[in-house]
């Protein structure tokens, strides 16, 4: 931050925020993309889907690192869907696959503090259908797109487990910077966690925009839908 303002006493101030107002709660509405769609999540049309689709995972690997999971047995896996589509914050949505209509992830926005315009992606549970396939990349983009310019929020955020070397590479990729590590800031499922924060401000957003329209463009897949350039070559 720019210490070249001051204020009567001398003292460094931050940059003014003329006009500056609290920013609207994120809308429980669709975002289409694509690849895929994000809809609220709704247990009576996605339920279905999202336990079949994590049903063919080989083992609960993909739920290490979340607060919840890994469910073996649907009931309790529905009755989790069923909390979760009740929450304002977090606020889950499903990602349809627009090839097959089935919803095949979630991911929420969460800590969502409109006052000074800060929201954090979270939950972010993708099954086996969806990992490493370019709605991945769209889900997560588009909901970006919501938070910077549809509700003109000044910060979004990531945080994961320190030890999750996935989902730190992940952030990177999508053009978040490394802010460090904050000690022994969780206890989930029995176990301390420190947590790596991550963050995009809304000035960084129009070039990560870009980047991620370069490699969503239809020119970026062969006839097979692979892609001929990565995210991170278009940077």
């Amino acid at each position: 931050m720019s210490a070249s303002r001051t204020n009567e006493y001398g003292q460094p101030i931050g940059p003014e925020l003329a006009g500056w107002g609290a920013r609207p709660h994120p809308p429980r509405t669709s975002i289409q993309g694509r690849f895929c769609r994000l809809e609220p999540l709704d247990p009576a049309r996605h339920a279905d889907d999202l336990v079949a689709a994590f049903q063919q995972a080989a083992d609960g690997r993909a739920w290490t690192y979340l607060t919840v999971g890994p469910y073996t047995d649907p009931a309790v896996h529905r009755a989790w869907l069923d909390k979760a589509a009740a929450s304002q914050d977090p606020l889950h949505h499903a990602v349809i696959d627009l090839a097959t209509g089935r919803a095949v992830g979630t991911l929420a926005l969460m800590r969502i503090d409109p006052a000074n315009g800060v929201v954090e992606v979270g939950h972010v549970t993708f099954s086996p259908l969806l990992q490493r396939t370019p709605i991945s990349t769209e889900a997560q983009y588009l909901l970006m797109k919501r938070v910077f310019d549809e509700l003109g929020y000044r910060r979004y955020e990531w945080k994961c487990d320190s030890l999750n070397a996935p989902s730190r590479a992940t952030a990177q990729r999508l053009g978040f910077t490394f802010e460090g590590i904050f000690r022994q800031a969780v206890v989930y499922k029995g176990r301390s966690r420190d947590t790596a924060w991550f963050s995009l401000l809304d000035s960084e957003w129009p070039a990560r925009r870009a980047m991620f329209e370069r490699w969503l463009s239809p020119d970026n897949f062969d006839a097979q839908g692979q892609q001929r350039r990565r995210l991170s070559e278009l940077a």
